[in-house]
This record gives structure tokens, C-alpha cells and sequence, in this order.
């Protein structure tokens, strides 16, 4: 016998497949939850820290990792913006060893900064980034990387740098002036049928398994001239899409966060396109309908986080630019999840550009005048202040009652939640075991009890410098 449930996008879906797209170990959204905590596993993460393994890079990171099944997934560019997401053992191999899988060109032909989401097997992840027009949202096998399905999104101005975030069988994605968009996970077009996934996996399994075989008997006949073959020879599904709002009147980088039915959406304006809107919007996730919206006084790059009936939402006046820091201001807002009414606002001479951690009652958060705060959520009251060694643009991860944080000068440091007491720092360009000067751009995460970052050399005194991707667990 079947047991039902409601799925939080409004759909009717068989229990096991909530089960299986909402297990502990996947990653649904940006940050891991919808409190953007950057753990979904609840374990606590290094007290006593040690660098556990480091994989060096030529490549940059600008977007978080994300914690899956087996593997650490990171979006990395390459020279001239090239794109990569490497799938990395979560265990130390010997450093040939360390990545699982690659996807890079010709399976990705636009740069990639956006954090993949993972459920049931899955991973799904945008790509483009500002300087370019037109994306595609991708979805791959999370085990061997094998493209499921691709949609591709046309226009000026289009780009998808947000984290994609999957409720039950849909994707919820903003792409700039995209808009936001929800497409089925399962429902898949494939030359010109609509199928299932798991059909449409098994066809193409097959295929490249026949394109195998093939240049297998190439080479055998000529082995000087035959040819690999490369996704790019497979048939290219497309995943239904269900809904678009905000086309070419929003522009929404930040990821969405869906509870209870809502799809919070975080719009910004653009100053020298003239394009979009600052509102805080809420959604039906059924049809994306709107519910209500409210103004922003600045940009809310850092997208909206649940916390129980409210959402927050951190803004600011610059992006991730380190030319334009001392320019910077922010704020913090809350608002009621259910009538959109404001409940409390915060100006900050620093911009907020990753988003607000809700734990325990505390919104916690960085900024780019070098400050970590933790307010209370409900009354918007200062808790704590502890300074960093530089700015942040990354957020903060938390887990067990600790917040870490890490900052543009490379220093990680471990604080107290309850209080903002340092408990330890470890300062990645002196440490024997990294040696890796380098900024954090993405948000560190904690998984099964180890920190995961990666450092980014796109600009300042060690620009294009090699980034290093780090484990740190206890000693």
C-alpha cells in the first residue's frame, strides 16, 4: 500500500520519494536549509582544528561547496572565466587522486558560480554570471556527473548564479532577468516524448554505452584517428517547466527559499542597466502566484532566510568587489513570513552580501566592514559583535552552538554562538600544512564534523595566485 503526503510546492507525492529527496545527507537548497545554516547533518564541526587534507588549484571559487552524498562538490573558473565543477572524495587520497569527477567544456560552456543542489541521486546547478547573457540549468548523476537534462534560458542579461533549491519533484531557480522559474525534477521531454527520469536515464546510459562500443571499433581499425566520444554526442532532454514569474521585471541572482507552500524571492535593481526591482516578494509555489511584496531599500544580494515566522534578508550597497569595500553599507531586515508586514530593519556601515544564519534564536551574519553580528531574530536587538582579520564576503556557517567564519585575509575563526566568545583561528596563508594565501568568497560548510572552504585569487595582492580547497577536522 502507498502512503501520500503534501509535498511543500503543493503537489501530491508518494511518501518514499520525500523521503529520498529530503534525506539527511542531501543538500535541497542554498546553505543546505532554509535557515541557510550551511549544515544539514547537525553534527558539531572542529573544536580542536587541523588541516585534514588540501587540494590545490589553478582555478577559482567564488561560490560555497556543498556537502553530498560521497563527494564535496565546488564550481570553479578557470583562466578567462573558463567553467568547472569538480565532485572531490571527502577522505584524503593523494592529490591525483582527490577529485571523483570534472565536468568542464564542452559539457559546460559558461562560467559557473553557482552552488549545486543535491537530492535523490542528483545534482542540479546553474551556470552564466554577470558579464554574459543566456544560461542553462543543468542536472547531473550525482555518483558519475552524466548529464539527466539540460534547459537552456535565453536573453539579456540572463544568468544563473543562484543555488537552486528542490521540494519534493520540483526546482525552484531565479536567473537574473530570468526571473524565477519551477521545473519538474522528473517530467522530461526527450525528442519530443515526455518521459520519466528514470526512463530517460536508462536510454541514455544505453546510448553511451553504444558510443562506446563504437569508437572501441575504431580504434581497433584506426587508433591514430579515433575520436573519444563526449556528452555533446548524446541527446539533450529538457525538464518540463512549470512556472516563470518576474521575466524581464525582476532581476533575482540571490536563491530562493521555499517553506510551507511560499516561494521567498529576493529581487534586486540594477543602477547602470536601469533593470529590476529592490523587493522582498512571496510566491505560491504551486503556480507562483504572488502573495505579497515589499520594498527594499538596497540590494538584497544575500537572499531571504526562514526563521520560523519570519524572514530575514541581508542587503547592500556593493557586490563581490574588493575595490568597492570602503563604499559599502548594509542592512538587515525582517519581515512576517505570512503577511509580509516589516518587523524590524538595521542600517550597517557594511554590506551584507552573504546570507543571514538563523540558530537558536539568533540572526547571525557577516559584513564587509570586517564585523560578524548575531542579532535577536524576533526584536532585531544587537546580541554580540566580534571583529574579524579582514572583510567578509562570505557568511557564516553553524553547527552545535559554534559559528564559523571565514575572510578575505584567509583567516578562519570558530566563536561561541551564544556569545560571540573566539574559541580558535586558523590563518590559512601561515599555517604549515596549507601555505595558500587567498580570500573566501564562498561560505564555508559543515559536514559529519569537518569545515569545508576554498580560497578565490581573482583579484587583490595574490590575484591569480593557485586556490586551495580545504578539509579541517579536529586533532
Amino acid at each position: 500500500m502507498r502512503t501520500w503526503t503534501i509535498a511543500a510546492a503543493g503537489t501530491l507525492l508518494p511518501l518514499w520519494v520525500c523521503l529520498a529527496v529530503g534525506s539527511a545527507q542531501d543538500w535541497p537548497t542554498h546553505r543546505g536549509n532554509p535557515q541557510r545554516t550551511g549544515n544539514v547533518d547537525g553534527k558539531p564541526g572542529p573544536r580542536n582544528p587541523r588541516v585534514v587534507w588540501v587540494y590545490r588549484s589553478g582555478e577559482q571559487y567564488v561560490a560555497s561547496p556543498v556537502a553530498g552524498t560521497r563527494h564535496l562538490y565546488l564550481a570553479g573558473l578557470g583562466a578567462f572565466n573558463s567553467a568547472a565543477l569538480h565532485a572531490l572524495h571527502m577522505e584524503r587520497r593523494s592529490p591525483d587522486q582527490q577529485v571523483a569527477w570534472s565536468k568542464r567544456t564542452p559539457v559546460l560552456k559558461l562560467p559557473v558560480v553557482s552552488s549545486p543542489a543535491v537530492a535523490g541521486g542528483r545534482l542540479v546547478f546553474g551556470d552564466g554570471m554577470h558579464q554574459t547573457d543566456g544560461a542553462v540549468l543543468h542536472c547531473l548523476r550525482e555518483d558519475d556527473g552524466m548529464t539527466l537534462w539540460q534547459l537552456p534560458m535565453p536573453g539579456r542579461l540572463v544568468h544563473l548564479e543562484g543555488a537552486p533549491t528542490i521540494v519534493g519533484d520540483r526546482v525552484f531557480m531565479t536567473g537574473g532577468n530570468a526571473g524565477v522559474f519551477c521545473v519538474s525534477l522528473n517530467q522530461v521531454v526527450l525528442e519530443g516524448k515526455e518521459r520519466d527520469a528514470a526512463e530517460v536515464q536508462k536510454i541514455l546510459d544505453q546510448r553511451w554505452k553504444e558510443l562506446l562500443a563504437r569508437y572501441e571499433e575504431e580504434k581497433k581499425k584506426d587508433p591514430d584517428f579515433a575520436v573519444p566520444p563526449n556528452e555533446d554526442q548524446l541527446p539533450r532532454p529538457t525538464p518540463k517547466l512549470l512556472w516563470q514569474k518576474g521575466r524581464d521585471q525582476w532581476h533575482v541572482d540571490a536563491s530562493v527559499a521555499v517553506v510551507n507552500g511560499r516561494v521567498f524571492v529576493a529581487s534586486s535593481y540594477l543602477d547602470d542597466e536601469k533593470i529590476g526591482e529592490r523587493k522582498l516578494l512571496c510566491l505560491q509555489a504551486e503556480d507562483g502566484s504572488l502573495v505579497w511584496q515589499q520594498p527594499l531599500r538596497l540590494n538584497p544580494w544575500a537572499g531571504p532566510t526562514v526563521a520560523g515566522d519570519l524572514v530575514l534578508v541581508g542587503a547592500s550597497s556593493i557586490r563581490f568587489d574588493p575595490k568597492l569595500i570602503p563604499q559599502g553599507k548594509g542592512e538587515v531586515a525582517a519581515f512576517e513570513a505570512t503577511s509580509g508586514k516589516p518587523r524590524w530593519q538595521r542600517e550597517l556601515p557594511g554590506g551584507v552580501v552573504s546570507p543571514v544564519v538563523f540558530s537558536e534564536g539568533l540572526a547571525v551574519f557577516t559584513a564587509t566592514d570586517g564585523l560578524v553580528r548575531a542579532f535577536d531574530a524576533a526584536t532585531g536587538k544587537e546580541r554580540w559583535t566580534q571583529e574579524g582579520k579582514g572583510p567578509f564576503f562570505a557568511g557564516p556557517a553553524v553547527a552545535a552552538g559554534v559559528v564559523y567564519v571565514a575572510d578575505l585575509k584567509g583567516v578562519v575563526q570558530a566563536l561561541e554562538l551564544a556569545t560571540g566568545r573566539p574559541l580558535w583561528s586558523l590563518d590559512l596563508a601561515r599555517d604549515p600544512a596549507v601555505k595558500a594565501p587567498g580570500m573566501v568568497y564562498g561560505s564555508p560548510v559543515v559536514h559529519q564534523g569537518r569545515l569545508y572552504l576554498a580560497t578565490c585569487n581573482l583579484e587583490g595582492e595574490h590575484a591569480r595566485q593557485p586556490a586551495a580547497i580545504l578539509c579541517i577536522g579536529d586533532n
